[in-house]
């Protein structure tokens, strides 16, 4: 069941928005502002899903799947990627580096929440 979700974006707009979708549907809501912050927070925290943003500074969402998909203790977490990028190169990138699902931006709710049941929750 899906109870905690991490968003991790460098924009603060989209994780305000974002964060506001998924509180609006009963989530708990952390929040980290880079890919490197993300993978942090995610050891820490064990989301039970996180939301990625791909171009960010530091560490990009791809490599912060890699990552936490490289890691025993992080592996079972599923990451939508969310991103602008909307080639199809970008989504079969995605799925290559361990993302579960891909949404583009800009998004509605309902997309949200449909990414979300695709991983347990019922909303």
């Amino acid at each position: 069941m899906i109870r905690t979700v991490l968003v991790v974006d460098d924009s603060p707009v989209d994780r305000k928005y974002l964060g506001q979708i998924l509180g609006d549907i009963g989530l708990k809501v952390l929040t980290a502002n880079s890919g490197r912050e993300g993978v942090e927070l995610a050891h820490k925290a064990r989301p039970d899903l996180i939301f990625m943003d791909i171009v960010m500074p530091e560490m990009d969402g791809y490599q912060a799947c890699r990552d936490l998909h490289g890691d025993p203790a992080t592996r079972h977490i599923p990451v939508i990627f969310v991103s602008s990028k909307n080639q199809e190169a970008d989504r079969i990138w995605a799925e290559m580096q361990g993302g579960g699902d891909y949404v583009c931006k800009p998004y509605t709710a309902d997309t949200i929440v449909g990414a979300i049941q695709k991983f347990g929750k019922d909303t």
